[in-house]
């Protein structure tokens, strides 16, 4: 279960008050927060202003500055001509799809390294699920939709060969008929 939010005050000195824990905090202190997955919100404590974009970016330089680790020149560029709307609101698109799809890769890892962690601790119990999940699968497959839908073309196809055949046959028989008519007005 989450955190609920944790407020912030900035006062005019640049301290900052946690209103939680009651105490004053550092930039790399909230930083530890955000990274433990805390929701913070940071307020100007006369007034009430969100500063929270504000602090955030001061982190990451802070965080530049002392790692000597910094954004992509490109992105950076690209931060700073995003000074219309339009611009902004799809980088900031962008930037949030991109940092879920990272997400969700990372989650992916996790899962699979704890699925390998779980097949090293315990390998006798890791051989029966393998085994298990391999009697399953040793049954006929369900059939798929891509499956079901190429037999039904195939019955559609016979079907349609059927009907043309016996149109075919049905030609066959008439036109003997209408060329003994037409063959007979020649003869007279």
């Amino acid at each position: 279960m989450r955190e609920p939010e944790v407020l912030i005050r900035k006062y005019s000195d640049r301290r900052l008050y946690d209103t939680r824990a009651s105490r004053y905090v550092k930039l790399g202190d909230i930083a530890q927060m955000v990274r433990d997955g805390v929701n913070v919100r940071v307020v100007d404590g006369r007034t009430g202003k969100d500063l929270t974009h504000l602090v955030f970016t001061q982190i990451i330089v802070e965080n530049a500055r002392e790692h000597e680790i910094a954004l992509p020149l490109q992105l950076l560029t690209q931060l700073v001509r995003a000074s219309d709307k339009a611009t902004h609101d799809f980088l900031t698109w962008y930037l949030d799809s991109t940092l879920n799809l990272y997400k969700k890769a990372q989650e992916t890892v996790q899962t699979r390294l704890s699925t390998a962690k779980d097949a090293v601790s315990s390998p006798l119990e890791f051989v029966r699920n393998l085994l298990a999940g391999h009697s399953l699968q040793s049954q006929p497959p369900a059939p798929s939709a891509q499956t079901q839908e190429l037999d039904e073309l195939r019955r559609q196809v016979e079907a349609l060969q059927a009907r043309a055949a016996q149109r075919e046959k049905r030609g066959k028989r008439a036109r003997p008929s209408r060329k003994r008519r037409r063959a007979e007005p020649q003869s007279k």
